[in-house]
């Protein structure tokens, strides 16, 4: 998969930040001693971990060569890492393991979420936020498309199964003292249909415009999509639209 772009991800700057402000908030460690944000992006997710723990050493993880690159010319006072959760070092361990939808883009989390879990210290916490895509009108508008183009586009990421809550309580029960866990749907109130697609360009829509080799295919792929999502979000009386996002949360405690 081709490299993430920064600004066109944070262009719904807002709206993507919000769920992890709602994730630390919620996390009940006092006093953290270090805090690693896996798959922190641009790190605007990263900067609720730093104001909401300004004492902590708080250090940024990305696969994405551009995200990190662009987290460290807006926060060069910070540390971050270029790696995949995957094969991030175990020798360190930290307070909070901190993801805010991140872990969707990575499989084998039967082996992935025990990994991170090793990294967290004693009586410290895993917190993840996991966007329920699968649930979300907007995949069913993404796969219909997908159905009548018929082609090998329709293998890509978003097929997959999105694990739910039930999975990692069974993942994590055996190994934590304490787990919360929660689903908020976010409703975005955006100008229009066309601000959802915008809105998906950077990440749910990212995997099948990779595979389209020209910018001709992939604007006629996005019109597609759109014309679908029409049947899906319907304007409301002041002509801007409701789009929910689905989203679970997973705090445990060590």
């Amino acid at each position: 998969m081709s490299d993430w772009n920064p600004e066109k991800y944070l262009v719904f700057k807002d709206e993507r930040t919000l769920p992890a402000i709602d994730l630390a908030e919620r996390i009940a460690v006092d006093n953290p001693r270090k805090i690693i944000d896996i798959g922190c992006g641009p790190g605007n997710s990263t900067q609720i971990l730093v104001k909401r723990w300004p004492e902590s050493i708080v250090v940024g993880l990305d696969s994405s060569e551009t995200m990190i690159e662009k987290a460290k010319a807006d926060f060069p006072n910070q540390t971050w890492i270029h790696e995949k959760a995957e094969n991030i070092s175990d020798t360190e361990k930290y307070s909070i393991v901190f993801s805010n939808a991140a872990l969707q883009w990575i499989d084998g989390h039967d082996k992935l979420i025990p990994k991170l879990w090793d990294l967290v210290d004693e009586k410290g916490a895993f917190a993840a936020q996991i966007p329920n895509f699968e649930e979300m009108s907007v995949n069913a508008a993404i796969n219909n498309v997908l159905k009548k183009r018929k082609t090998s586009i329709k293998n890509s990421y978003w097929n997959k199964r999105i694990h739910s809550l039930n999975y990692y309580y069974d993942l994590l029960c055996k190994r934590a003292r304490e787990i919360i866990m929660w689903e908020t749907h976010y409703f975005h109130i955006l100008p229009s249909v066309r601000e959802i697609v915008d809105f998906l360009h950077t990440t749910a829509l990212k995997p099948n415009l990779d595979m389209l080799s020209t910018e001709k295919e992939k604007q006629e792929f996005e019109k597609e999509v759109l014309e679908e999502c029409k049947n899906y979000y319907k304007e409301r009386s002041d002509g801007k639209v409701l789009f929910p996002f689905q989203r679970i949360f997973i705090i445990a405690y060590k």
